[in-house]
């Protein structure tokens, strides 16, 4: 068999490419490397010699990996197999196959669109249709718009937008499509925003995300009697919500009665190509045209969306621009024929199936769940799956009805079921699971493995870790929303705590310490304020606890506060309560004593500063004139010595007032330096390995605190009392002070040993807590 030499270096250096870019940065390449090549990127003048192909896969491998930070965990990329090698070299292949001579090129392009044209529309049921290749997914119906108009207006080739005057077209859509859909249609065909309709959803009947068909007929009758012209109308299979349907069957009869061009969409399109589909997904074969994005449902890379229509006249086609007489632009559709000859029409079914058996694993599993709502239009077929953590049913698990249970409680559950999606989408990344708003439900979590699993390769097994982690992340979700309460009441007891109401928060809620500052102004005070919950933010951070404590969200209105994150069951909202409001007063009391140590501190110098000029004054008055002279006074000084009346100072900042140093010199010299014992400590409150702001269930931290405290109390308390001295027997309370000795034995009779120089035990004990004192005030000199 003879191989183009080409196309077998081609598939080559495909392969070679593929595995340099996906093997990611070496492990063996130091950072400084990378960094040093990352800036060595920066565009330059282009090399005289130029690169070689490694070179440059290199460095488009490096550029897409310069930003990515090692603490940080990387984002899971799409699953690139063999099947989307297949659509990668597509596009090498176009560009190659663009440089083939006229007449070969036009027989091997119409043999590539005819072919993946005939495939698609066999797979998806949808006959004698044509194809329309495009990248853009709303481009497709952009033409088709083109193509109505065209049809509708016989003059509009000729007379151009003129005759649009005579009748203003109008596109029908439902209030569930895309954001943006409408808007884009009408700006890119030229037409006003009076000429898009939007079809509410049901509001009585049926599901509440379908198009109210009854409301949509109202809306064609009343356009055509004031002469409008009804042009075209999109319809949804698989909103991209919440995945429900329209009722395609009812939709085009409406649509052949008056005229109009029916155009579906959605997810739910895929299930065309599985032997059993619905009814009302079947009616979409019977639409005039449809689009489908098989990139995604096949997890295939970078190949184009396909919308499939029906029309009979090629020269209105080609003046819409679904067809086209260059040969190169027909060639969007070889990687998707290389794709889709790859996959098979096995392979193509197994990947849809697939898809649509994780829902309905993921369905029947939170059926089980009390705290999940789920909002599925067909239980038996839909691949798309919505659920939510709901108060009602929590409430109803929980043994009562917490209807009106506090003020904005959608935006608290909203704000939970968002914190609920990002953590589920960090701890399962295979999952693919996203936020979507809902108008009615609110935020919910959204799992459509029709657009994830073919890219991200999610298993079976990644379903059962995923109602795993959910399960394990509802008692979270139920404790915080019951204990928001607890913690707002708890902060209104505190008079120093402002509490802040931040529904968009997920966690217990904010509070603010507001120092008790009167005399400062606005300005001042909010510096204060800021400063102060800054510091106590950190000190909360710094605690052994598990709880998050963080500044909120980046862009939230709520500045200078601190948010609490998600409780457990065992969280003792009234100890967290009341450890944040005795630090942030020690915060401020440090603060005001810091700055009345500094004005202090300013006071005592001066006057340190007046004391040394009268000590020096005093003391030229003693010693005279004649041994301020240098010879003359030496030896003065060495017949006469004089002992000089000025005594020492130092500085108490304790009391701030400047003292003499003949007390603490004499103490000294009485004391011998000893060194005090150390003072006794006390036991922890807390059992090891109990963090804070939790309870035990059985009270055994507690009742241990409580018992070991008052044993301490007590040993202190016969510590300071001396023994009888009367020789009777020694009650079994007493404790001795004296270290024991393994030379002497104790005797009981006996009065308690005394210090060295004859002391008591109260006196001794007196001077220890003199001792302590002073050296406070030593250390607090220091420390300044």
């Amino acid at each position: 068999m003879m191989v183009d030499p080409t196309l077998a270096e081609m598939g080559k250096n495909l392969n070679e490419a593929m595995k340099i870019l996906e093997d990611g940065r070496k492990a063996s390449e130091p950072d400084a490397d990378r960094r040093q090549f990352s800036r060595s990127s920066i565009p330059g003048p282009l090399q005289g010699d130029g690169q070689d192909v490694a070179s440059i896969l290199q460095l488009v491998q490096n550029l897409m990996h310069e930003d990515e930070e090692e603490d940080k965990p990387s984002h899971r990329m799409q699953n690139v197999g063999e099947q989307g090698h297949m659509a990668l070299l597509g596009h090498s292949l176009a560009a190659y196959i663009s440089v083939l001579d006229r007449e070969r090129l036009r027989k091997l392009i119409t043999r590539i669109a005819s072919d993946t044209t005939l495939w698609l529309c066999r797979l998806f049921r949808y006959e004698s249709g044509s194809a329309y290749y495009h990248e853009d997914d709303r481009e497709g119906l952009l033409k088709v718009c083109r193509l109505v108009i065209n049809t509708r207006y016989e003059d509009y080739s000729t007379e151009g937008y003129t005759v649009l005057n005579s009748r203003q077209p109008v596109i029908y859509q439902s209030a569930t499509c895309r954001p943006g859909l409408g808007q884009h249609l009408c700006s890119q065909l030229g037409l006003p925003l009076s000429s898009l309709c939007t079809v509410p959803c049901n509001t009585m009947f049926g599901s509440q995300h379908q198009m109210d068909i009854a409301m949509l007929d109202k809306l064609i009758r009343e356009d055509v009697e004031t002469g409008k012209l009804p042009l075209l109308l999109i319809a949804n299979a698989g909103t991209p919500g919440a995945g429900h349907t329209d009722k395609l069957g009812r939709l085009k009869e409406l649509c052949e009665q008056y005229g109009m061009w029916l155009h579906i969409e959605g997810v739910i399109l895929a299930t065309l190509a599985l032997g059993e589909v619905s009814s009302p997904v079947t009616a979409a074969t019977r639409s005039d045209s449809m689009t489908l994005t098989l990139g995604p449902w096949l997890g295939l890379p970078a190949v184009p969306a396909v919308t499939l229509y029906r029309h009979e006249d090629p020269a209105l086609s080609l003046a819409a621009g679904l067809t086209s007489s260059q040969p190169v632009e027909k060639l969007r559709a070889l990687p998707l024929w290389l794709s889709l000859q790859y996959l098979g029409h096995d392979g193509i079914v197994e990947k849809i199936r697939h898809a649509v058996e994780l829902s309905q694993q993921l369905l029947e599993k939170l059926k089980n769940l009390a705290s999940i709502k789920t909002s599925v239009e067909d239980e038996l077929n839909s691949p798309v799956v919505v659920f939510r953590f709901s108060q009602e049913t929590s409430a109803e698990s929980s043994g009562g009805s917490v209807e009106g249970y506090f003020a904005g409680e959608r935006e608290v559950l909203d704000s939970l079921n968002r914190w609920l999606c990002e953590r589920l989408a960090q701890l399962v990344p295979a999952s693919g699971v996203d936020i979507v708003e809902l108008e009615d439900e609110g935020t919910c979590v959204r799992f459509t493995p029709l657009m994830t699993a073919a890219a991200l390769g999610t298993q079976r097994c990644d379903v059962d870790l995923l109602v795993e982690r959910l399960t394990e992340l509802l008692p979270v979700l139920n404790c915080t929303l019951r204990l928001r309460l607890d913690f707002r009441e708890e902060v209104y007891r505190h008079s120093a705590l402002s509490y802040i109401e931040d529904l968009s928060w997920p966690g217990l809620g904010a509070v603010r310490y507001e120092p008790r500052i009167e005399e400062l102004n606005d300005s001042k005070r909010q510096l204060e304020v800021e400063k102060i919950n800054s510091e106590l933010l950190v000190k909360l951070g710094d605690l052994d606890a598990d709880l998050i404590f963080s500044t909120g969200l980046e862009f939230g209105p709520e500045k200078d506060c601190i948010f609490i994150g998600m409780a457990t069951e065992d969280l003792d909202v009234a100890e967290l309560v009341d450890m944040i409001a005795a630090l942030g007063r020690d915060i401020e009391e440090n603060g005001r004593l810091l700055e009345n140590m500094t004005e202090v501190v300013r006071k005592g110098i001066q006057e340190a500063e007046r004391q040394l000029q009268k000590d020096n004054q005093d003391k030229l008055m003693e010693e005279g004139v004649l041994r301020q002279i240098p010879l003359v006074g030496s030896v003065l000084n060495w017949f006469s010595p004089f002992q000089s009346t000025v005594k020492g100072r130092t500085f108490n900042l304790a009391a701030g007032s400047l003292d003499s140093t003949e007390p603490t010199y004499s103490m000294k010299a009485q004391t011998g330096g000893l060194a005090s014992p150390e003072t006794p400590t006390s036991s922890a409150k807390r059992l090891p390995g109990q963090r804070l702001f939790r309870r035990e269930g059985a009270g055994g931290s507690d009742s241990h605190s409580e018992t070991s405290s008052v044993g301490q109390a007590e040993d202190l308390s016969k510590e300071r009392v001396p023994q009888p001295t009367p020789p009777s027997p020694v009650p079994d309370e007493a404790v001795s002070v004296a270290p024991e000795s393994s030379k002497t034995p104790q005797v009981p009779a006996d009065p308690e040993p005394t210090q060295e120089n004859g002391e008591s035990l109260d006196d001794w004990e007196r001077s220890r807590t003199k001792g302590r004192n002073q050296d406070f005030r030593m250390e607090s000199s220091l420390s300044l």
